[in-house]
C-alpha cells in the first residue's frame, strides 16, 4: 500500500543523506516497484501538476501527462528523480548550441522505470500512449522559485520558463481530451 505522507517524509529524510539523489532515488523506485498501489493513491485522471510537497530543500509533484501530450524543451536547473507509474515518458534530451540547442538523445521510461536528471539537463517531454501518464518528480530544492528556461520556435530559442503559459497548456490538454 502505498501512503503519500509516509513516501514525503521517507523522501525528506533520504534527502539528507550524504548522495541525496541516490538515496530519493532507491526510495522512489521502491514506490514504483508497485504501480498500482501509486496509481491509486495519486490517480492519473487529467493532466495536472500537483504539489505534494514544498521545501526550500526538496519539491515533490505529481505530474500526469494527456495522452499523447508533448512538452517543449526546458531545464529545472535542480537535480530530479523521476518514476513513472501509469503510461510513459519520452524524454528527449538536449544540450545547449550558441543560441539553440542541439538533441543529444532520449530515455523513454514506462510504468515502473524511475530516471534521474542533473542539474544541467535541458529536455521534452511526450506521453506516447493513449493513456494518461501520472508520475512522480522530485526536485532537489524548490522547483516554484528557481528560474528556469524554455526553448520555443524554429530554431529553439531560449526564453524564460512560463509558469502561466505552462498551466495554460495542461489546461488544454485536458479540453482536448
Amino acid at each position: 500500500m502505498f501512503d503519500i505522507d509516509t513516501f514525503v517524509a521517507a523522501c525528506v529524510e533520504a534527502n539528507s543523506a550524504t548522495e541525496p539523489r541516490l538515496a530519493i532515488k532507491e526510495v522512489l523506485a521502491e514506490a514504483m516497484a508497485d504501480p498500482a498501489a501509486v496509481q491509486q493513491a495519486l490517480p492519473p485522471n487529467r493532466a495536472e501538476i500537483a504539489r505534494l510537497h514544498v521545501s526550500p530543500e526538496l519539491t515533490i509533484l505529481k505530474v500526469v501527462w494527456a495522452p499523447r501530450m508533448s512538452f517543449g524543451p526546458h531545464d529545472h536547473r535542480l537535480w530530479a528523480t523521476i518514476g513513472v507509474y501509469s503510461g510513459g515518458e519520452d524524454n528527449a534530451f538536449y544540450r545547449r548550441d550558441g543560441d539553440s540547442i542541439a538533441a543529444t538523445g532520449g530515455k523513454s521510461l514506462r510504468s515502473s522505470d524511475v530516471v534521474v536528471l542533473g542539474e544541467s539537463t535541458i529536455h521534452a517531454v511526450t506521453n506516447p500512449t493513449d493513456e494518461f501518464a501520472g508520475a512522480i518528480h522530485i526536485y532537489g530544492g524548490d522547483f516554484f522559485a528557481t528560474s528556469r528556461s524554455e526553448w520555443r520556435g524554429e530554431p529553439p530559442r531560449e526564453q524564460p520558463y512560463d509558469a502561466d503559459y505552462v498551466v495554460d497548456y495542461f489546461e488544454q490538454a485536458n479540453r482536448a481530451n
